[in-house]
């Protein structure tokens, strides 16, 4: 779990990487399911055509057939789900028919200053896709890669970023206190720094709490 820009999707790819688990995100999910055309996929597609946010009950269907894959049987790791109380709830439901549960919490903190700096800095190439960061190319307006141009997207704008995090910690806070309170409990890392640092610490955190094959 983490703000926007606090580096889930990287070290969560690094985790699952570590114990050979696939990383389950919402987004990605999302987009297979509708990449592949199950009812779950077309269902969730009409809402996200429609601008609207995908209820739960779709979102925790889609998650059940991602614990159902093959790929899932020795573990898993969730990026940035569950993002309410409901569907934690619900996720606790699904792993309880499975007779799993989940071995750790991981919240990545980084202050909002710095988010925001990540974020708001964040560009990418409009002909090849590259992204890239003014920390890194300056205020080039070309791309390192193919020349092509760098622009800001629209959700990486500073008074957006501000808008989303502020999202964040109203729907978040409260699942924050949910983990923190519960059996598997949550565990904060500091989200600063390097990322093998970053890295580093998550390792040592899951050590500490002693998980096996699943994050």
């Amino acid at each position: 779990m983490g703000p926007p820009g606090a580096g889930k999707g990287t070290q969560g790819e690094l985790i699952a990487e570590r114990f050979g688990i696939p990383r389950l995100s919402t987004g990605d999910m999302l987009r297979e399911a509708r990449k592949g055309g199950t009812h779950l996929g077309r269902e969730a597609r009409r809402y996200m055509d429609a601008g609207e946010l995908v209820p739960d009950d779709v979102i925790l269907g889609i998650v059940d057939e991602a614990l159902g894959a093959p790929q899932a049987g020795r573990g898993f790791l969730f990026d940035g789900f569950p993002r309410t109380i409901a569907q934690a709830d619900g996720l606790a439901a699904l792993l309880g028919e499975r007779d799993e549960g989940l071995d750790a919490v991981l919240a990545l903190e980084v202050p909002d200053d710095e988010l925001i700096a990540r974020l708001s800095g964040r560009r990418v190439c409009e002909r090849c896709g590259h992204v890239t960061h003014t920390r890194v190319v300056g205020e080039a307006a070309e791309c390192p890669v193919c020349g092509g141009q760098l622009s800001q997207r629209s959700d990486d704008r500073e008074e957006t970023v501000r808008r989303r995090l502020g999202v964040y910690r109203e729907q978040t806070a409260p699942l924050l206190e949910y983990y923190a309170e519960g059996e598997t409990g949550l565990t904060a890392v500091d989200g600063t720094g390097d990322i093998e640092l970053i890295t580093g610490r998550l390792f040592r955190a899951l050590d500490e709490v002693g998980t096996g094959t699943s994050a």
